[in-house]
């Protein structure tokens, strides 16, 4: 009758707490795996909408201090002088017909 009760106690002594303890570590690190994940989400979320802040500020940087509207009307102006004056050299050399 020892061996019915050896198998009994082995899996009462060791099998069952084995399994919980597998079973415990398991949903704990899924746990933690989920805190994290977390986490790291919101911290991305949070860069995410710094980066975007950043080059929202660079792009109205870039409007503002790199081409203005007084320089593109005055190179507008000179184009258009430049080009009126190769009209006006073309109109001069043509043959008449």
């Amino acid at each position: 009758m020892s061996g019915p009760v050896d198998l009994i106690w082995w899996i009462t002594a060791v099998e069952i707490p084995a399994v919980a303890g597998l079973f415990w570590l398991t949903w704990r690190m899924r746990g933690e795996f989920s805190d994290r994940l977390e986490s790291l989400r919101v911290s991305h979320d949070a860069e995410m909408i710094e980066l975007r802040d950043g080059l929202a500020d660079f792009k109205l940087d870039v409007a503002r201090n790199y081409v203005s509207i007084p320089y593109l009307k005055d190179i507008e102006k000179r184009l258009t002088a430049h080009l009126l004056r190769i009209e006006a050299k073309l109109d001069h050399n043509a043959p008449a017909a």
